[in-house]
This record gives structure tokens, sequence and C-alpha cells, in this order.
């Protein structure tokens, strides 16, 4: 739908059968909902994708995250990036610090429910983004990517998040940054429990 509404002031017939596609979608769905079973511990956990230059007309990335309390969705993102990304590593970066930025006030709104959690998880699929997290020096030579995606090292030091490796067939936030498969689709939207009411 946010790639539909971008052409919205000049419409074509290509965007007429996207639109027409995505209501069919909706329609044979109908029946399908977010699962939220009783009793689940509550851990948070963070997804962090990118789809790096994803967008065909400037080359934007477009981010996707999700985070699961215990085992169900409770927030997801997906939105294009605001500058046009270098590298895959800068992309994936800026996507994690987006992610840790709704970890972070996802974790002062369980501290009103008296739920403190610390290093939580945030998984990404790019070892280098990961090792810009870690290692200063390689951290210098980055200087080209903006201070304000920088505050996700600093979150790390302060132990509110801890970044981590997941390989890409586990990486549920996948399904929000590029088109998939039809089984990998069913796959993910399963993992993220939303399942059919029935």
């Amino acid at each position: 739908m946010c790639v539909c509404a971008r052409f919205q002031a000049n419409p074509k017939e290509s965007h007429l059968i996207a639109v027409k596609r995505i209501l069919k979608y909706l329609k044979g769905t109908a029946c399908f909902g977010l699962w939220y079973p009783s009793g689940a511990s509550p851990n948070l956990i963070g997804y962090s994708n990118v789809d790096y230059g994803g967008c065909k007309i400037d080359r934007k990335s477009n981010n996707g995250t999700c985070h699961l309390l215990g085992s169900s969705l409770v927030s997801w993102h997906s939105k294009k990036q605001a500058c046009v990304a270098l590298s895959t590593t800068k992309a994936k970066y800026i996507a994690a610090g987006n992610c840790c930025a709704q970890i972070h006030w996802m974790k002062q709104q369980l501290e009103d429910y008296n739920i403190f959690l610390n290093h939580i998880p945030l998984k990404c699929d790019n070892t280098s983004a990961i090792n810009l997290t870690k290692n200063p020096i390689m951290h210098s030579r980055k200087k080209h990517i903006e201070i304000r995606h920088h505050f996700l090292r600093d979150h790390i030091n302060k132990g509110n998040c801890e970044i981590e490796y997941v390989d890409t067939k586990h990486q549920l936030a996948d399904i929000f940054t590029k088109p998939l498969a039809k089984d990998r689709f069913y796959e993910l939207r399963r993992d993220l429990g939303i399942l059919e009411i029935s």
C-alpha cells in the first residue's frame, strides 16, 4: 500500500492492477489475525532488515523492523530510508538504529508495568553492521553515516539492547522489506503469529 500511495497524484494502469491485487489479498485473508497466547514470558526481541537500494526510482533502501513480546508480534515498521545508502552495511546500520529506537521506547513502556528488561536482542543479518557497533576503529572509518544513527552503539554500550546475528532464513523482518515467494511469505506470516482465526 505504501508503494502504491506514492503514485496517487499520477496513477497508471499498473498501479490500479497492484491495488486490485492488494484488495484481493485482503479479502482472502479476512479470517486471519494476530495470535496472543496467555501466559507467555515477557521477553522482548527485535528484528531489523533492509532491501538495499530496493526502490527502483530513487534507489533508497526499504527498512523493515518487527518486535515480538514473548512469541507475539507487538510492533512492526516498513519505511523507505530518508537517504541513499552508499553500502549494504550503512543501510543495515541505519535500519538497526531505527529498530533500537523502538526497542528503547518499548523498554520504557514495559517499565511502567514493572517489567524491567536489559540486553534486549536485536537480530540483524549483516555481520559488517554488527561489527560497526562493536569496533571503534572500524567505526571511525564510517564518519559519513550521520551521527543520529550512531546512538545504536551508545545503547548497546549501556546494555539496553544487544545486537546479534541471525541468518537470512530466520530473519522475520524480511517480510516487511521486499516481495517474497509464496512459500516464504506464508512461512514468515506463520512465524510472526499471523494465523487463521478458526
